[in-house]
């Protein structure tokens, strides 16, 4: 015999999810402690066809569009895996993308899920995204394409090759609210120094050709990271045969915690599954 039961309580009793509690859900149901950010979508590899090495992440940079580019990198947090049938995509409803991409904060209701569609659609025209709505609960499906804006099909990063390398973005990136703490010139900047190996000099005005946006930008980006203890800055003396004292000071930049290799290693290695011997 079949038991029923009656709901306790009103729906205008429960809080409904906010945006964190939405963005925890999708970054435990990942199972990964990082995104994979392609290095293509940061800086295109060297070619002997052109001396820029501009990506799709200066579009967003010159765009002023913070939201466009927090929302791909939320997307390559949530997307870990391509062995579904589905392949690198998942399907949520439009209400939770809108919670998921922080439309949330300045609108509700339509205005909110409206916000969210022109977000997508500006990574679609980007070429860095494909989406399809299915069903009567206005499901939205996404599904990853190449990174660097080729509008290629999305391959596995396996760190072997120049095109499937790619840095690691701490999930603390959400969980500490860094997305809505660092304004978007020091969120590229910190993605350039994770691309780059540690103490690695980065001349501020090579950034134009190298990544697309200006020395200027880049020095505020810089110096919002040290700021915010989230970087170091060392300088380091080499010979210059051209200057006029023969020496040349540069700047070497290395990122900190919670971004840094090593502590994401400790991070990684406390949270692992304990195996009995």
């Amino acid at each position: 015999m079949s038991t029923s039961h009656t709901p306790t309580g009103s729906p205008s009793e429960v809080a409904p999810a906010t945006v964190a509690e939405t963005r925890d859900a999708l970054i435990d149901r990942s199972r990964r402690d990082h995104a994979r950010v392609p290095h293509n979508f940061v800086q295109r590899p060297r070619s002997p066809n052109t001396t820029s090495r501009v990506a799709p992440l200066a579009t967003f940079v010159r765009n002023g569009d913070t939201r466009g580019l927090n929302a791909f990198l939320l997307l390559h947090t949530v997307i870990t895996s391509g062995a579904s049938p589905e392949g690198w995509s998942t399907r949520l409803p439009l209400q939770v993308w809108a919670r998921a991409f922080n439309t949330v904060a300045t609108a509700s209701g339509s205005s909110a899920t409206s916000a969210a569609t022109k977000i997508l659609t500006r990574l679609e025209r980007l070429k860095l995204i494909e989406r399809q709505r299915q069903g009567r609960e206005r499901q939205v499906k996404v599904t990853l394409l190449s990174a660097d804006g080729s509008g290629d099909p999305y391959l596995a990063l396996t760190g072997q090759s120049e095109s499937s390398r790619f840095l690691k973005l701490s999930n603390d990136y959400w969980t500490e609210r860094w997305d809505e703490r660092l304004t978007l010139p020091a969120i590229a900047t910190l993605l350039v120094v994770l691309k780059e190996k540690p103490r690695c000099a980065l001349p501020t005005e090579h950034f134009p050709a190298w990544y697309g946006w200006s020395a200027d930008t880049a020095m505020r980006g810089f110096r919002e990271l040290e700021d915010n203890g989230l970087i170091t800055i060392d300088q380091d003396f080499v010979t210059a045969p051209l200057s006029p004292t023969g020496i040349s000071q540069r700047n070497l930049y290395t990122a900190r915690p919670p971004f840094d290799a090593a502590y994401r290693s400790f991070v990684g290695a406390r949270s692992a599954p304990h195996k009995p011997a």
